[in-house]
Formats: C-alpha cells, sequence, structure tokens
C-alpha cells in the first residue's frame, strides 16, 4: 500500500499519505486513534500502525449528522 514509505513514518509522512496537514496527524495521534511513539521530540508512526488506521476507518466509517 505505502511501498515508497519507509517502516518507520514521520508526521510529514503520514500528512502526506493521508493527504492531509500535519496539525490534523498530530490531533489523531495524540487522540490515541493512530499508534506512535515519541523518540526524544519526534512522533514516530509505524507503517503497520497507520495501514492498521486506515482499514479501521474503512471498516468503521463516522456516521455523518444532518
Amino acid at each position: 500500500m505505502f511501498e515508497l514509505f519507509d517502516d518507520i513514518l514521520t508526521i510529514e509522512d503520514v500528512a502526506e499519505a493521508l493527504k492531509t496537514g500535519t496539525t490534523q496527524v498530530y490531533k489523531i495521534v495524540r487522540s490515541g486513534q493512530l499508534k506512535a511513539y515519541k523518540e526524544g521530540k519526534d512522533w514516530k508512526i509505524p507503517k503497520v500502525c497507520l495501514i492498521e488506521y486506515i482499514q479501521q476507518k474503512v471498516a468503521f466509517p463516522a456516521i455523518h449528522k444532518k
């Protein structure tokens, strides 16, 4: 799915992969929806965790209120 990315991603990598901004990725990581760990001051996201996050979103789409 993300063959061009390393096995460990940065916030910027995830933002690029999800086609969103880094602020949104920080929110997702801090909420615990996307598993990540902090190394020094930098967040590291295993690629498998990003794939799991996407699969979960597809399996359980959000219900939008009208």
